[in-house]
Protein backbone atom coordinates (compact mmCIF):
# COMPACT_ATOMS: atom_id res chain seq x y z
CA UNK A 1 0.00 0.00 0.00
CA UNK A 2 2.75 2.46 1.05
CA UNK A 3 4.74 2.07 -2.86
CA UNK A 4 1.15 2.28 -4.66
CA UNK A 5 0.87 5.53 -2.72
CA UNK A 6 4.37 6.66 -3.25
CA UNK A 7 3.94 5.36 -6.95
CA UNK A 8 0.57 7.48 -7.41
CA UNK A 9 1.77 10.57 -5.70
CA UNK A 10 5.36 10.46 -8.27
CA UNK A 11 2.74 9.84 -10.92
CA UNK A 12 0.37 13.10 -9.85
CA UNK A 13 3.07 15.81 -9.21
CA UNK A 14 5.07 14.65 -12.36
CA UNK A 15 1.83 15.11 -14.47
CA UNK A 16 0.85 18.34 -12.50
CA UNK A 17 4.78 19.34 -12.87
CA UNK A 18 4.54 18.33 -17.08
CA UNK A 19 1.43 20.42 -17.69
CA UNK A 20 2.89 23.51 -16.00
CA UNK A 21 5.20 23.66 -17.68
CA UNK A 22 4.47 22.50 -21.10
CA UNK A 23 1.68 24.68 -22.06
CA UNK A 24 2.66 27.42 -21.48
CA UNK A 25 3.80 30.79 -22.36
CA UNK A 26 3.34 32.33 -18.78
CA UNK A 27 5.97 30.23 -17.67
CA UNK A 28 9.38 31.36 -17.08
CA UNK A 29 11.63 30.23 -19.52
CA UNK A 30 15.19 31.04 -18.13
CA UNK A 31 17.69 27.62 -17.98
CA UNK A 32 17.66 28.62 -14.22
CA UNK A 33 14.46 27.70 -14.07
CA UNK A 34 14.38 24.25 -15.47
CA UNK A 35 17.27 23.52 -13.40
CA UNK A 36 15.30 23.86 -10.30
CA UNK A 37 12.32 21.63 -11.86
CA UNK A 38 13.68 18.25 -11.20
CA UNK A 39 14.55 19.50 -7.53
CA UNK A 40 11.22 20.96 -6.95
CA UNK A 41 9.50 18.29 -7.97
CA UNK A 42 11.54 15.85 -5.18
CA UNK A 43 10.84 18.49 -2.44
CA UNK A 44 7.26 18.43 -3.06
CA UNK A 45 7.12 14.48 -3.29
CA UNK A 46 8.83 14.37 0.58
CA UNK A 47 6.57 17.57 1.41
CA UNK A 48 3.48 15.65 0.50
CA UNK A 49 4.42 12.16 1.91
CA UNK A 50 5.76 13.81 5.56
CA UNK A 51 4.00 16.87 5.55
CA UNK A 52 6.94 18.75 6.99
CA UNK A 53 9.16 20.83 5.37
CA UNK A 54 12.17 20.04 7.49
CA UNK A 55 11.66 16.40 7.15
CA UNK A 56 11.55 17.09 3.39
CA UNK A 57 14.48 18.59 3.22
CA UNK A 58 16.67 16.22 4.70
CA UNK A 59 15.22 13.29 2.90
CA UNK A 60 15.65 15.10 -0.17
CA UNK A 61 19.37 15.60 0.91
CA UNK A 62 19.65 11.76 1.55
CA UNK A 63 17.93 10.94 -1.93
CA UNK A 64 20.75 13.15 -3.81
CA UNK A 65 23.53 11.60 -2.52
CA UNK A 66 22.26 7.75 -3.25
CA UNK A 67 21.85 9.05 -6.69
CA UNK A 68 25.53 10.70 -6.53
CA UNK A 69 26.89 7.53 -4.53
CA UNK A 70 28.38 5.77 -7.19
CA UNK A 71 30.24 8.70 -8.80
CA UNK A 72 31.41 9.64 -5.24
CA UNK A 73 33.07 5.99 -4.45
CA UNK A 74 34.66 6.51 -8.03
CA UNK A 75 35.96 9.53 -7.12
CA UNK A 76 37.02 8.35 -3.84
CA UNK A 77 38.63 5.42 -4.59
CA UNK A 78 40.97 7.84 -7.11
CA UNK A 79 41.97 9.80 -4.61
CA UNK A 80 42.64 6.88 -1.62
CA UNK A 81 44.90 5.81 -4.33
CA UNK A 82 46.51 9.20 -4.83
CA UNK A 83 46.70 8.93 -1.06
CA UNK A 84 48.41 5.74 -1.47
CA UNK A 85 51.25 6.03 -4.02
CA UNK A 86 51.95 10.31 -3.22
CA UNK A 87 54.88 9.28 -1.34
CA UNK A 88 56.35 7.71 -5.05
CA UNK A 89 54.95 10.93 -6.46
CA UNK A 90 56.90 13.08 -4.24
CA UNK A 91 60.15 11.02 -5.18
CA UNK A 92 59.72 11.45 -8.51
CA UNK A 93 59.18 15.09 -8.04
CA UNK A 94 62.32 14.97 -6.06
CA UNK A 95 64.01 12.92 -8.79
CA UNK A 96 63.06 14.91 -12.28
CA UNK A 97 63.10 18.33 -10.44
CA UNK A 98 65.03 19.83 -12.96
CA UNK A 99 63.40 17.92 -16.20
CA UNK A 100 59.45 18.46 -15.85
CA UNK A 101 58.90 16.85 -18.68
CA UNK A 102 60.43 13.60 -18.00
CA UNK A 103 58.15 14.11 -14.53
CA UNK A 104 55.50 14.29 -16.29
CA UNK A 105 56.06 11.41 -18.19
CA UNK A 106 57.02 9.36 -15.21
CA UNK A 107 53.98 10.61 -13.54
CA UNK A 108 51.65 9.40 -15.92
CA UNK A 109 53.35 5.84 -16.29
CA UNK A 110 52.61 5.64 -12.41
CA UNK A 111 48.98 6.73 -12.63
CA UNK A 112 48.68 3.98 -15.14
CA UNK A 113 50.14 1.58 -13.73
CA UNK A 114 48.31 1.83 -9.91
CA UNK A 115 45.02 3.14 -11.72
CA UNK A 116 44.82 6.68 -10.87
CA UNK A 117 42.74 9.33 -12.58
CA UNK A 118 44.01 12.59 -10.85
CA UNK A 119 40.84 14.69 -12.06
CA UNK A 120 38.02 12.34 -11.25
CA UNK A 121 38.30 13.43 -7.62
CA UNK A 122 37.89 16.93 -7.93
CA UNK A 123 35.12 16.83 -10.70
CA UNK A 124 32.39 15.68 -8.17
CA UNK A 125 33.69 17.71 -5.30
CA UNK A 126 31.99 20.83 -7.33
CA UNK A 127 27.85 19.03 -7.24
CA UNK A 128 27.00 20.15 -4.26
CA UNK A 129 27.24 23.83 -5.11
CA UNK A 130 24.92 23.83 -7.87
CA UNK A 131 21.94 21.85 -6.32
CA UNK A 132 23.12 24.05 -3.27
CA UNK A 133 22.45 27.65 -5.50
CA UNK A 134 18.90 25.49 -7.31
CA UNK A 135 17.56 24.47 -3.34
CA UNK A 136 18.14 28.07 -2.59
CA UNK A 137 15.51 29.14 -5.50
CA UNK A 138 13.38 26.38 -4.57
CA UNK A 139 13.48 28.03 -0.38
CA UNK A 140 13.37 31.73 -1.77
CA UNK A 141 10.85 31.54 -4.07
CA UNK A 142 8.50 28.84 -3.07
CA UNK A 143 5.36 30.42 -5.48
CA UNK A 144 7.34 30.08 -8.88
CA UNK A 145 9.68 27.44 -7.88
CA UNK A 146 8.01 24.80 -5.20
CA UNK A 147 4.32 25.51 -5.57
CA UNK A 148 5.16 25.62 -9.79
CA UNK A 149 2.65 28.42 -10.03
CA UNK A 150 3.48 30.95 -13.05
CA UNK A 151 4.46 34.54 -12.50
CA UNK A 152 1.07 35.92 -12.86
CA UNK A 153 0.05 34.26 -9.70
CA UNK A 154 2.20 36.20 -7.50
CA UNK A 155 1.13 39.77 -8.98
CA UNK A 156 -2.43 38.69 -8.12
CA UNK A 157 -1.61 37.16 -4.31
CA UNK A 158 0.57 40.81 -4.40
CA UNK A 159 -3.20 42.65 -5.21
CA UNK A 160 -5.47 40.54 -2.87
CA UNK A 161 -2.53 40.97 0.02
CA UNK A 162 -2.98 44.46 -0.53
CA UNK A 163 -6.45 44.96 -0.70
CA UNK A 164 -6.46 43.21 2.30
CA UNK A 165 -4.41 45.55 4.19
CA UNK A 166 -1.09 43.64 4.73
CA UNK A 167 2.18 45.64 5.56
CA UNK A 168 3.89 45.01 1.92
CA UNK A 169 7.49 46.48 3.09
CA UNK A 170 8.60 43.45 3.60
CA UNK A 171 7.46 41.69 0.37
CA UNK A 172 7.88 43.84 -2.20
CA UNK A 173 10.42 46.70 -3.13
CA UNK A 174 8.92 50.65 -2.17
CA UNK A 175 9.90 53.84 -3.90
CA UNK A 176 10.66 56.99 -1.42
CA UNK A 177 6.82 57.46 -2.08
CA UNK A 178 5.62 54.33 -0.43
CA UNK A 179 4.32 52.92 -3.74
CA UNK A 180 5.96 49.42 -5.45
CA UNK A 181 8.08 49.70 -7.42
CA UNK A 182 7.35 48.23 -11.05
CA UNK A 183 9.18 47.22 -13.94
CA UNK A 184 7.78 46.04 -17.23
CA UNK A 185 4.48 45.14 -15.72
CA UNK A 186 6.49 43.25 -12.96
CA UNK A 187 6.06 43.97 -9.53
CA UNK A 188 9.83 43.82 -7.65
CA UNK A 189 9.48 41.96 -4.53
CA UNK A 190 12.06 42.09 -1.76
CA UNK A 191 15.06 39.40 -1.61
CA UNK A 192 12.85 37.01 0.17
CA UNK A 193 9.53 38.31 -0.69
CA UNK A 194 7.83 35.18 -2.10
CA UNK A 195 8.12 33.51 1.16
CA UNK A 196 6.72 36.46 3.19
CA UNK A 197 4.02 36.78 0.50
CA UNK A 198 3.26 33.13 1.20
CA UNK A 199 3.25 33.26 5.08
CA UNK A 200 0.81 35.95 4.42
CA UNK A 201 -1.55 35.06 2.27
CA UNK A 202 -1.83 31.50 4.79
CA UNK A 203 -1.76 33.50 8.45
CA UNK A 204 -4.43 35.72 7.20
CA UNK A 205 -6.39 33.06 5.08
CA UNK A 206 -6.65 34.88 1.74
CA UNK A 207 -7.71 33.67 -1.14
CA UNK A 208 -5.42 31.48 -3.46
CA UNK A 209 -4.92 30.65 -7.18
CA UNK A 210 -5.40 26.80 -8.40
CA UNK A 211 -2.15 24.67 -7.77
CA UNK A 212 -2.05 26.54 -4.19
CA UNK A 213 -1.16 24.52 -1.10
CA UNK A 214 -0.35 25.70 2.14
CA UNK A 215 3.25 24.98 3.48
CA UNK A 216 3.97 24.45 7.29
CA UNK A 217 7.63 25.77 7.77
CA UNK A 218 7.89 24.68 11.15
CA UNK A 219 10.27 22.25 11.86
CA UNK A 220 11.13 21.22 15.40
CA UNK A 221 9.56 24.47 16.72
CA UNK A 222 11.39 26.34 14.37
CA UNK A 223 10.54 28.83 11.92
CA UNK A 224 13.04 27.35 8.42
CA UNK A 225 12.35 30.81 6.86
CA UNK A 226 13.48 32.94 9.21
CA UNK A 227 17.16 34.33 8.99
CA UNK A 228 19.49 33.71 11.73
CA UNK A 229 21.19 36.86 11.52
CA UNK A 230 18.08 38.78 12.06
CA UNK A 231 17.52 36.83 15.00
CA UNK A 232 20.50 37.80 16.32
CA UNK A 233 19.43 41.21 15.97
CA UNK A 234 16.63 41.03 17.66
CA UNK A 235 17.96 37.85 20.24
CA UNK A 236 15.60 36.79 22.72
CA UNK A 237 16.39 33.94 24.82
CA UNK A 238 13.24 31.14 23.73
CA UNK A 239 13.64 27.80 21.58
CA UNK A 240 12.68 29.36 18.60
CA UNK A 241 15.35 32.21 18.15
CA UNK A 242 17.91 29.99 19.73
CA UNK A 243 17.25 26.98 18.11
CA UNK A 244 17.54 29.05 14.70
CA UNK A 245 20.72 30.87 15.70
CA UNK A 246 22.44 27.37 16.46
CA UNK A 247 21.34 25.90 12.74
CA UNK A 248 24.64 27.59 11.31
CA UNK A 249 26.48 26.87 14.17
CA UNK A 250 25.70 22.97 13.55
CA UNK A 251 26.08 23.63 9.48
CA UNK A 252 29.60 24.92 9.84
CA UNK A 253 30.66 22.44 12.76
CA UNK A 254 29.77 19.46 10.71
CA UNK A 255 31.26 20.91 7.56
CA UNK A 256 34.63 20.96 9.41
CA UNK A 257 34.44 17.22 10.85
CA UNK A 258 33.79 16.26 7.33
CA UNK A 259 36.57 18.07 6.25
CA UNK A 260 38.86 16.90 8.99
CA UNK A 261 37.96 13.23 8.17
CA UNK A 262 39.01 14.07 4.18
CA UNK A 263 41.53 15.02 4.87
CA UNK A 264 43.49 12.13 6.25
CA UNK A 265 42.50 10.33 3.07
CA UNK A 266 43.83 12.72 0.70
CA UNK A 267 47.13 12.51 -0.90
CA UNK A 268 49.91 14.28 1.21
CA UNK A 269 51.17 17.41 0.10
CA UNK A 270 54.46 19.71 0.45
CA UNK A 271 54.41 22.38 2.96
CA UNK A 272 52.92 25.17 0.76
CA UNK A 273 50.79 22.12 -0.30
CA UNK A 274 49.76 21.24 3.22
CA UNK A 275 49.16 25.00 4.70
CA UNK A 276 46.77 25.69 1.71
CA UNK A 277 45.09 22.20 2.37
CA UNK A 278 44.58 23.35 6.08
CA UNK A 279 43.48 26.55 5.97
CA UNK A 280 40.83 25.35 3.12
CA UNK A 281 39.49 22.88 5.99
CA UNK A 282 38.78 25.93 8.21
CA UNK A 283 37.95 28.18 5.41
CA UNK A 284 34.68 26.13 3.89
CA UNK A 285 33.02 25.67 7.62
CA UNK A 286 32.92 29.70 7.74
CA UNK A 287 31.95 30.30 4.52
CA UNK A 288 28.62 27.39 5.58
CA UNK A 289 28.60 29.63 8.83
CA UNK A 290 28.22 33.24 7.14
CA UNK A 291 25.68 31.54 4.30
CA UNK A 292 23.72 30.07 6.68
CA UNK A 293 23.37 33.23 8.45
CA UNK A 294 22.51 35.57 5.77
CA UNK A 295 20.26 33.43 4.57
CA UNK A 296 16.96 31.37 5.59
CA UNK A 297 17.08 28.55 8.06
CA UNK A 298 15.93 25.85 5.52
CA UNK A 299 18.95 26.35 3.51
CA UNK A 300 20.72 25.67 7.07
CA UNK A 301 19.08 22.96 7.43
CA UNK A 302 19.86 21.19 4.08
CA UNK A 303 23.58 22.08 4.70
CA UNK A 304 23.92 20.16 7.98
CA UNK A 305 22.13 16.93 6.41
CA UNK A 306 24.51 16.99 3.57
CA UNK A 307 27.97 17.14 6.20
CA UNK A 308 26.26 14.78 7.97
CA UNK A 309 25.44 12.03 5.47
CA UNK A 310 28.88 13.23 3.81
CA UNK A 311 30.29 12.19 7.24
CA UNK A 312 28.75 8.99 7.45
CA UNK A 313 29.69 7.83 4.01
CA UNK A 314 33.42 9.04 4.22
CA UNK A 315 33.19 6.76 7.40
CA UNK A 316 31.52 3.83 5.03
CA UNK A 317 33.69 4.69 2.34
CA UNK A 318 36.82 4.65 4.50
CA UNK A 319 35.91 1.25 5.75
CA UNK A 320 35.21 -0.48 2.94
CA UNK A 321 37.01 1.11 0.01
CA UNK A 322 40.27 0.57 2.17
CA UNK A 323 39.74 -3.13 2.92
CA UNK A 324 38.86 -3.37 -0.69
CA UNK A 325 41.72 -1.69 -2.00
CA UNK A 326 43.96 -3.73 -0.19
CA UNK A 327 42.83 -7.01 -1.23
CA UNK A 328 43.16 -5.09 -4.71
CA UNK A 329 46.39 -4.23 -4.15
CA UNK A 330 47.68 -7.83 -2.60
CA UNK A 331 46.01 -9.62 -5.82
CA UNK A 332 47.84 -6.80 -8.02
CA UNK A 333 51.11 -7.79 -5.73
CA UNK A 334 50.54 -11.36 -6.60
CA UNK A 335 49.85 -11.01 -10.36
CA UNK A 336 52.59 -9.01 -10.35
CA UNK A 337 55.00 -11.59 -8.91
CA UNK A 338 53.54 -14.17 -11.21
CA UNK A 339 54.04 -12.13 -14.16
CA UNK A 340 57.96 -12.12 -12.59
CA UNK A 341 58.30 -15.29 -11.99
CA UNK A 342 56.63 -15.76 -15.54
CA UNK A 343 59.39 -13.74 -17.14
CA UNK A 344 62.05 -14.93 -15.26
CA UNK A 345 60.96 -19.04 -15.89
CA UNK A 346 60.90 -17.65 -19.58
CA UNK A 347 64.23 -16.47 -19.57
CA UNK A 348 65.88 -19.48 -18.14
CA UNK A 349 64.09 -21.64 -21.00
CA UNK A 350 64.88 -19.12 -23.30
CA UNK A 351 68.74 -19.18 -21.99
CA UNK A 352 68.44 -23.09 -22.11
CA UNK A 353 67.56 -23.33 -25.41
CA UNK A 354 70.02 -20.68 -26.28
CA UNK A 355 72.47 -23.15 -24.62
CA UNK A 356 71.52 -25.93 -26.32
CA UNK A 357 71.19 -24.13 -30.02
CA UNK A 358 74.79 -23.16 -29.29
CA UNK A 359 75.75 -26.83 -28.37
CA UNK A 360 74.73 -28.16 -31.45
CA UNK A 361 76.13 -25.27 -33.01
CA UNK A 362 79.29 -26.73 -31.45
CA UNK A 363 78.72 -30.42 -32.28
CA UNK A 364 78.00 -29.59 -35.76
CA UNK A 365 80.90 -27.27 -36.07
CA UNK A 366 82.88 -30.14 -34.35
CA UNK A 367 81.61 -32.56 -36.86
CA UNK A 368 82.59 -30.39 -39.89
CA UNK A 369 85.81 -29.88 -38.56
CA UNK A 370 86.50 -33.46 -37.92
CA UNK A 371 84.73 -33.76 -41.43
CA UNK A 372 87.19 -32.03 -43.46
CA UNK A 373 90.33 -33.32 -41.46
CA UNK A 374 89.20 -36.95 -42.90
CA UNK A 375 88.67 -35.68 -45.75
CA UNK A 376 92.39 -34.06 -46.00
CA UNK A 377 93.68 -37.29 -44.72
CA UNK A 378 92.28 -39.51 -46.86
CA UNK A 379 93.58 -37.01 -49.95
CA UNK A 380 97.26 -36.92 -48.38
CA UNK A 381 96.69 -40.42 -47.98
CA UNK A 382 95.56 -41.22 -51.48
CA UNK A 383 98.45 -38.97 -53.23
CA UNK A 384 101.17 -41.73 -51.66
CA UNK A 385 99.28 -44.65 -51.42
CA UNK A 386 101.09 -46.62 -53.95
CA UNK A 387 104.09 -48.69 -53.28
CA UNK A 388 107.68 -47.44 -54.69
CA UNK A 389 107.35 -50.51 -57.24
CA UNK A 390 105.13 -48.61 -58.95
CA UNK A 391 105.96 -45.24 -59.32
CA UNK A 392 108.26 -43.24 -61.23
CA UNK A 393 109.34 -40.07 -60.15
CA UNK A 394 106.36 -38.49 -58.26
CA UNK A 395 103.83 -39.97 -60.67
CA UNK A 396 102.16 -43.93 -59.72
CA UNK A 397 100.31 -45.59 -62.75
CA UNK A 398 99.50 -49.06 -63.27
CA UNK A 399 102.15 -51.16 -64.30
CA UNK A 400 101.03 -55.14 -64.51
CA UNK A 401 102.68 -57.74 -63.15
CA UNK A 402 104.09 -58.33 -66.77
CA UNK A 403 106.12 -55.16 -66.74
CA UNK A 404 110.03 -54.87 -67.01
CA UNK A 405 111.67 -52.36 -67.33
CA UNK A 406 114.74 -53.09 -69.07
CA UNK A 407 111.92 -55.03 -71.93
CA UNK A 408 112.88 -52.56 -74.97
CA UNK A 409 116.43 -52.23 -73.90
CA UNK A 410 118.72 -52.65 -76.93
CA UNK A 411 121.19 -54.74 -75.27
Amino acid sequence: NNVNLVVALVRKSYRSLIQKNIGGKTRMSTIGYYICVPFAWLVRLFYNLTNSYGVALILFTLVIKLIMLPFQMKSKKSMMRMSRVSGQMQELQKRYAKNQAKLQEEMQKLYEEEGVNPMSGCLWSFLPFPILIALYSIIRQPITHFMMLPESAVETLIQTATNAGVNMANIVQLDKAGAAIVKNGVTQLSAYGQINLVKAVQEMGLSTPDGWFNVNYKFLGLDLTATPWEYVKSFTFTWAVIGVILIPILAGLSQFVFSKLTMKTQPQADAAGGASMKSMMYMMPLFSVYIAFVMPAALGVYWIAQSVFSLIQEAILNKTLSAKMEAEEEARFQARQADRQKRMEEARIQERQRQQDEQKKQTLREKQQAAQAAKAVKAAKAATSTTEAGRVGDRPYARGRAYKADRYDET
